[in-house]
């Protein structure tokens, strides 16, 4: 399967080596061997909701849209269609309550596609920042990281240390979750509100959360503690007893523990531009 055109790449792209050591593994198996090029698909529905994204400040996660559009859908349709198969295996793992035929046998309901794009201008490359970040500021005796973003006014604030409370933050809210057996699952359904644990990032530790059910198939995810580094356009990946619930995209966040230390006011900016404040408030660097 290939997904990017490597002649648009000034870098490099294995693409040509991947395929042909798969070119060889079919021959040593006696297995035929077939190549089917998504790349158009991958543009469309991957890279320009990456870009999107990030134009909003956000923090993509291409690879679970890339799974969700090119992989398990026109992947699957087409190794089902026109290659007769029953089953598609891949490097993906999750432990779910669902029979392995019944996971191979879930369809892709294609929703309808967007035609607006928001534009504004870029000041400063502040999107390229993401929240958790160590931000490169010269003068400076310890590090400085970023808390938050100001995307009406392309500005970015960083706090000092690793740990700053600027950093924490309990509480978010989702898009529509994908569920992967039951959507959503019934014990959320009849209270409401459900005990189970998240992670935002690959491999990270679980982490305990409350999750509340909204009219309109969102959450809120309330952690037992707060958790470091929450950014806009992650996917909050939901578990309950080692199972994989499912899924929704990070739309929103509550307030960080600082901001709630001094009383839920915004917090106050210590430096104007890249200058080497001193004292905890985070600080706002619109030349980073």
């Amino acid at each position: 399967m290939k997904n990017w055109d490597s002649l648009d790449e000034h870098g490099v792209c294995t693409a040509d080596k991947d395929c042909e050591d798969a070119y060889r593994v079919c021959q040593i198996l006696d297995i035929p061997f077939h190549q089917v090029s998504y790349v158009k698909e991958y543009w469309n529905d991957v890279f320009s909701d990456f870009l999107n994204e990030y134009e909003k400040g956000r923090t993509p996660n291409p690879d679970i849209v890339c799974n969700k559009h090119i992989k398990f859908s026109c992947f699957f349709n087409y190794a089902v269609d026109n290659l007769g198969a029953d089953a598609v295996a891949t490097g993906h793992y999750a432990r779910t309550s669902l029979e392995d035929e019944e996971v191979f046998q879930q369809k892709h309901i294609k929703r309808p596609e967007g035609l607006f794009r928001n534009r504004f201008e870029i000041r400063n490359g502040w999107f390229l920042y993401t929240l958790g970040q160590r931000a490169k500021i010269g003068g400076l005796r310890e590090p400085w990281y970023v808390v938050e973003k100001d995307g009406a006014r392309g500005d970015v604030l960083v706090a000092p240390r690793t740990d700053h409370p600027a950093l924490y933050r309990d509480l978010l809210r989702t898009g529509r979750v994908h569920w992967v057996a039951e959507e959503p699952p019934a014990a959320l359904v009849h209270d409401k509100m459900m005990e189970c644990h998240f992670r935002f990032r690959h491999q990270m530790a679980l982490v305990p959360c409350v999750l509340t059910l909204n009219q309109d198939g969102t959450v809120w995810v309330t952690a037992v503690k707060a958790v470091r580094a929450l950014a806009l356009g992650q996917f909050a990946v939901f578990y309950k007893g080692g199972e994989c619930l499912g899924s929704g995209k990070i739309l929103r966040l509550g307030p960080s523990a600082y901001t709630l230390q001094k009383g839920g006011s915004a917090p106050s900016m210590a430096v104007e531009g890249s200058g080497s404040g001193r004292g905890d408030s985070p600080g706002r660097g619109t030349t980073l």
